[in-house]
């Protein structure tokens, strides 16, 4: 489907009282241009899903977007559908995120037919038959608690040979790397056209909304709970999306 020219995110743009970062109508109205002058490879990280997704879908089965803001991977995963009465559960607890993403859906029959939206807290929807799974930079904001139970669930209502699809911010063991791949991060960030106001005023909102974890604790986790093959298929700077299956 065609979208529309995204709105330019100037949230943090101009002095702010201190806050945390929320997803609330502001944010909504700018996503698109926010997530992808932020996050460097995110429109590959959204292609990529969708050719996972062509590949590890199963027939009569769901695919989840947890977390799915506008719907990014939910459309992409839905572009590339070749199994037959599979259907993609999109949920996100954001009211202004759905809602959008609702208007979006309707505007595509042919999404329309396989896309149900849902506004609910994805730590307590449930995950049944599922085929693939993403959860594209939202494990990151559940808080740390509460990650081990939300993975433990998806893995039980997840098929064998299905596919779990992570994409996160990450931090680094060596404190070299990791101030490295920081300043590069934010110098990526004054080339989308961030001002250095922008992009101190953003990460002291989410320094408490935002909770990065390293590869190797992803993977220790997931080990555990009782997925294999897991590893980062894509990385930039402090940015990976990774796999792992049932």
């Amino acid at each position: 489907m065609t979208n529309p020219t995204p709105t330019k995110d100037r949230i943090f743009a101009k002095q702010m009282a201190a806050g945390d970062f929320a997803f609330d109508d502001n944010v909504a109205g700018v996503f698109e241009d926010m997530i992808n002058r932020s996050v460097p490879g995110y429109s590959t990280i959204i292609n990529m899903i969708g050719v996972l997704a062509q590949r590890y879908s199963q027939t009569d089965s769901k695919l989840f977007d947890l977390g799915c803001s506008l719907g990014g991977a939910t459309f992409a995963m839905a572009s590339k559908l070749e199994k037959q009465n599979c259907s993609i559960e999109a949920l996100d607890n954001s009211e202004a995120m759905v809602s959008r993403l609702k208007k979006r859906v309707a505007l595509d029959p042919t999404m329309d037919a396989v896309i149900n939206c849902h506004c609910s807290d994805i730590l307590t929807f449930p995950i049944e038959n599922a085929s693939v799974v993403v959860l594209n930079f939202t494990l990151q904001f559940i808080p740390m608690a509460d990650r081990i139970g939300l993975l433990q669930k998806i893995y039980e209502g997840m098929r064998p040979g299905a596919i779990l699809i992570i994409s996160e911010k990450i931090i680094f063991p060596d404190e070299t790397l990791n101030q490295l791949f920081i300043e590069m991060y934010h110098s990526f960030k004054e080339s989308m056209g961030y001002s250095k106001l922008e992009i101190s005023q953003k990460r002291t909102a989410l320094e408490n909304v935002l909770i990065p974890e390293s590869l190797d604790s992803h993977r220790s986790r997931l080990n555990d709970i009782g997925f294999h093959s897991f590893d980062a298929w894509f990385q930039c700077f402090n940015f990976a999306s990774m796999v792992a299956f049932k």
